[in-house]
């Protein structure tokens, strides 16, 4: 146990320095990451470390991915990512940790439901990071007609394909910690369905500012943990 303990401290300290010095996060972002990675370590070990972990550095390469590109349609990222960020993003797994300490009893759900969280948040960021360079065409994925690279609601084939790789990515991860159950195609699509649900939401509620883009996040990845809890007692 002491020997977990040791391990998960340093691997905190080595991401807030990282996060903090490469300017990947602000400081007060850094430790509320620290924060949220003790809260899902302790739900699920670290296969949950490790499903933040990959979801962070997939999402950091995505971003960097020419970014000038990004800058001319104004939609690259500036400087560290706040705090407001990472709960967004983390915040649904936090809770699913917290809510294992309550009720150990449905660990193994709520594992689950953690796992389509990332999922989905991995899935957004590829998609979206990734779509805006590689896509060929884009749509509203409202309206399914032509519409600008870059705004909220707006798609593309490739981007969603590239978004559907990012939660089969988190899904092996959990594969790898957990082990292999009939269960665990659901992550994928749980994950999928958040990320589209992160485009419908910014399409019908963001782009009229309604909402803000970490409210359209955390919502994202909350839907996709309430699917995944329906899949499990559907099937």
């Amino acid at each position: 146990m002491w020997l977990s303990y040791g391990l998960l401290t340093l691997i905190l300290i080595a991401g807030v320095a990282y996060s903090i010095l490469a300017n990947k996060l602000t400081v007060i972002a850094a430790l509320t990451g620290a924060a949220v990675a003790i809260l899902v370590f302790a739900g699920a070990g670290f296969t949950g470390l490790a499903m933040m972990t990959t979801f962070f550095i997939l999402g950091s390469a995505a971003t960097s991915v020419q970014s000038k590109v990004k800058q001319d349609l104004n939609a690259a990222e500036k400087g560290g990512r706040t705090a407001g960020q990472v709960l967004a993003n983390a915040g649904t797994a936090a809770l699913c940790g917290i809510l294992i300490m309550l009720f150990p009893v449905h660990t193994y759900t709520l594992q689950l439901m953690m796992a389509a969280s990332f999922a989905s948040a991995t899935a957004d960021t590829l998609s979206s990071e990734l779509g805006m360079v590689y896509g060929k065409r884009f749509f509203n994925i409202i309206t399914l007609k032509p519409d600008v690279r870059g705004l909220d609601g707006v798609i593309s084939m490739e981007g969603t394909l590239i978004g559907i790789m990012g939660s089969v990515i988190i899904t092996a991860v959990y594969v790898i910690g957990i082990g292999w159950t009939a269960n665990l195609i659901w992550i994928v699509v749980a994950g999928t369905l958040g990320n589209l649900a992160d485009s419908v939401l910014g399409a019908v509620l963001e782009r009229k500012g309604l909402i803000n883009n970490n409210t359209v996040n955390f919502l994202n990845t909350l839907i996709a943990a309430l699917f995944m809890l329906l899949f499990y007692f559907i099937l």
